[in-house]
């Protein structure tokens, strides 16, 4: 049986800021997205800051794996707000789950992002991520608005620490700036 973290594929990965994504890149990370999650990306795309990185999976020429990060300002209890990349759109296409292609993803964006004092994400598959070392926030969560903290119940979000990570204390109150589409 192939280790969960080890794609038994012939995988081309590929980091792309999104400014330098074709117009092509563009409609098949969409198509992607739209395809694994079920609903349609095109819009999402369009709100993604223009500091977002792209890692790009191929088989034999065919996009087959994506995730994307941006930087945004995570606040754990006791830090002023932290430099952090914050993971989404985590897609592998339906036919090639299970193959290791979203493990070989999610380590090549780690390795992107190393310089970062912090990495988080919202998830509903939080044994994925933690099998590749993301550790559950068990604490409150809030975004920030010009009008103050504004408690985000109920969002799983996950934590992976790198080089650079202050002492954390999971249990207290994460925040993050308000973004236009979803909090987390």
């Amino acid at each position: 049986m192939q280790h969960p973290e080890q794609s038994d594929l012939p995988l081309d990965l590929a980091v792309r800021p999104a400014a330098a994504l074709t117009v092509g890149e563009r409609e098949e990370i969409v198509a992607l997205c739209t395809c694994a999650f079920d609903e349609d990306f095109a819009g999402r795309f369009d709100l993604l800051p223009p500091d977002a990185g792209h890692v790009l999976a191929r088989l034999e020429g065919r996009l087959v794996g994506h995730a994307c990060w941006a930087t945004r300002w995570l606040q754990p209890p006791g830090q002023p707000p932290l430099r952090s990349f914050y993971v989404g759109a985590v897609a592998t296409e339906p036919a090639t789950q299970g193959r290791g292609i979203g493990s070989a993803v999610m380590r090549r964006l780690a390795a992107e992002t190393r310089d970062y004092a912090l990495g988080g994400l919202s998830t509903t598959r939080a044994s994925f991520y933690a099998r590749l070392g993301w550790e559950p926030w068990r604490g409150p969560t809030a975004v920030r608005t010009p009008a103050g903290l504004v408690p985000t119940p109920g969002k799983a979000v996950m934590i992976l620490r790198t080089a650079h990570t202050p002492p954390l204390d999971f249990d207290g109150l994460l925040s993050a700036e308000k973004r236009a589409l979803e909090d987390w």
